[in-house]
């Protein structure tokens, strides 16, 4: 894959999960990194399922005359999943929408109290969106989704995983600030 080099700043897509997860050392980090792994292997398989899914609703409609009517909820459902299990992922390998480039034209005295600043407020929005997301998922449980049957509670408890993930792999982060580590490094 390509990398896009910048001062400060590099980018090269989500190789960066398996890249900046390989210097890491650890039990703890260890389990970290299998978890985001396993966020980014059922959002993978989620994603291929999604295309299969659609080129049935394609070859339902046009070549069957009978579209699956289930297909625009289950992929509603699978998009939900694989855009909250990626951005836990994008949280442990630091792939997640950031303004880098300013904190790190900035001096020292600066750039490192707003490296400080980052992960707390990503901690802080995590410990949120999981906690709600648990909420929303308890007061949905009991109402079905049309056409699949299952709990719209369903739709919410990828949002839990993700905050929560997300609060555990900043934490993660935290630590490496603690010790002195640079977490934009790896």
């Amino acid at each position: 894959m390509a990398e896009l080099k910048t001062k400060g700043a590099e980018f090269t897509g989500m190789s960066n999960l398996s890249r900046k997860t390989e210097p890491r050392t650890g039990t703890v980090d260890a389990v970290l990194a299998l978890l985001a792994q396993v966020c980014m292997v059922v959002a993978g398989i989620l994603l291929v399922a999604l295309i299969v899914i659609f080129g049935w609703l394609v070859f339902g409609r046009y070549v069957l005359n009978d579209t699956p009517t289930w297909v625009e909820q289950a992929a509603l459902l699978m998009v939900v999943w694989i855009t909250f299990l990626g951005g836990a992922a994008g949280v442990w390998a630091k792939a997640h929408l950031s303004i880098d480039f300013v904190r790190e034209m900035m001096p020292p005295a600066i750039c490192v109290p707003l490296r400080w600043l980052a992960v707390i407020g990503v901690i802080v929005f995590g410990a949120y969106l999981g906690w709600y997301g648990l909420e929303l998922a308890q007061k949905t449980w009991q109402r079905s989704i049309p056409m699949l049957g299952f709990s719209e509670g369903w739709r919410a408890v990828p949002m839990s995983i993700c905050g929560f993930l997300s609060v555990l792999f900043s934490l993660s982060h935290l630590a490496a600030l603690f010790r002195g580590e640079d977490p934009a490094e790896g």
